[in-house]
């Protein structure tokens, strides 16, 4: 189901990476199958201070998620989105912690078009070592670790690896846009690319379609999260891509006290042509 393969002496941590990856994966399942409960069913929905949706399925796989890291590494800190707010002093102390969404793309659930996923990411100093990305109502897992490459399980099928394409705006690009957050800068940018295809869907999913090679970029320029993309940036840059900010610096996780990400481009290729039209 999972690959594995013999690793020398040198790559042990990559060794330690990969073990963690069947039980992280079969917690992000174990809390899409409870958020498929609520959303088949019924579900109450909130809204937090940031006016942002909260249902009970966030809440309903925040707890799993949290019990089950816990139990599997109690010496790895947590952090989610339903988290009680943790001062970054205490914080920046972390060498290494769980970085979760427990419904990425509530909207959308709300909305009831399946385009939500369930985020787990292992944070290494600044950046995502290992990630796990599922999509319950498909019941898609992609998954990376650093070192490891990234991969795409579909149902309980053998995982296959996956990559990203080579593209250069010379070609017709196909782009992935938010369902629910669009805004000028992007439609600026649309307009200076020239002819395009446009994906429009929700979550991380758009990542994972970068990461997977149908998409060539995914530009964000609304407010995120660092737990909305960190799971998802892993499986984009095993697969040979690249998450950066608008001046093409890799996006660090847990260096401020805002968890605020800036303003991104999730591409396929980095390569001259796209670096000259995105940073226009």
């Amino acid at each position: 189901m999972f690959p594995r393969r013999k690793l020398p002496v040198m790559d042990q941590d990559i060794a330690k990476l990969e073990a963690l990856i069947a039980p992280v994966c079969n917690i992000v399942k174990q809390a899409g199958h409870k958020i498929m409960d609520i959303y088949l069913g019924g579900f109450e929905v909130e809204e937090k201070k940031d006016r942002s949706p909260l249902t009970t399925a966030d809440l309903a796989s925040h707890k799993l998620i949290c019990e089950q890291l816990q139990t599997l590494t109690p010496e790895i800190p947590v952090l989610s989105e339903e988290s009680v707010s943790i001062p970054y002093n205490q914080r920046s102390k972390w060498k290494r912690y769980w970085l979760i969404d427990p419904l990425d793309g509530t909207r959308e659930f709300i909305k009831r078009n399946g385009e939500f996923t369930v985020n787990v990411a292992l944070v290494v100093g600044h950046t995502a070592h290992l990630g796990a990305v599922y999509i319950p109502v498909q019941d898609i897992c992609y998954f990376a670790a650093k070192g490891y490459g990234a991969f795409k399980q579909e149902q309980n099928k053998t995982a296959n690896r996956i990559r990203t394409r080579v593209s250069s705006p010379d070609s017709i690009p196909t782009i992935c846009g938010s369902r629910s957050h669009t805004g000028t800068s992007l439609m600026t940018l649309l307009a200076r690319i020239g002819e395009h295809e446009l994906i429009s869907v929700g979550s991380s999913i758009k990542t994972c379609l970068v990461a997977e090679g149908k998409a060539d970029l995914y530009p964000r320029f609304g407010p995120t999260s660092e737990w909305d993309t960190a799971a998802a940036h892993c499986v984009v840059q095993e697969a040979g891509g690249s998450l950066v900010d608008t001046r093409f610096r890799p996006v660090r996780y847990n260096t401020k006290d805002s968890l605020l990400n800036p303003s991104f481009i999730v591409l396929g290729s980095m390569n001259d042509q796209w670096r000259n039209v995105l940073l226009q």
